[in-house]
């Protein structure tokens, strides 16, 4: 997760994560999604799809990454936002 409000305009945070599957990537993006209705956060506009290897979920302030580990690496938004402050890592 990134903290980008001093590098962005149009968010506060980057949450920037991998599944290994198809099937991972569409359980990851469920389940931010109900885990962030359950506190009162609704998606604001969703982007891409699982079999793209690469989808968006925009919650206003949080935009969320869910990449596939080759687009990932193609996309390099790590790289890109690295003036971004990073907030959590897991590797």
């Amino acid at each position: 997760m990134l903290d980008a409000r001093e590098v962005c305009s149009f968010a506060d945070y980057f949450v920037i994560c991998s599944g290994e599957t198809e099937r991972q990537i569409g359980a990851i993006c469920d389940e931010v999604d109900e885990a962030l209705k359950r506190e009162g956060v609704n998606l604001h506009h969703r982007e891409g799809t699982i079999d793209s290897g690469w989808v968006l979920l925009d919650f206003g302030g949080v935009i969320v990454h869910i990449f596939a580990h080759a687009e990932r690496e193609y996309y390099e938004l790590d790289r890109l936002w690295a003036r971004a402050t990073p907030v959590v890592r897991i590797l």
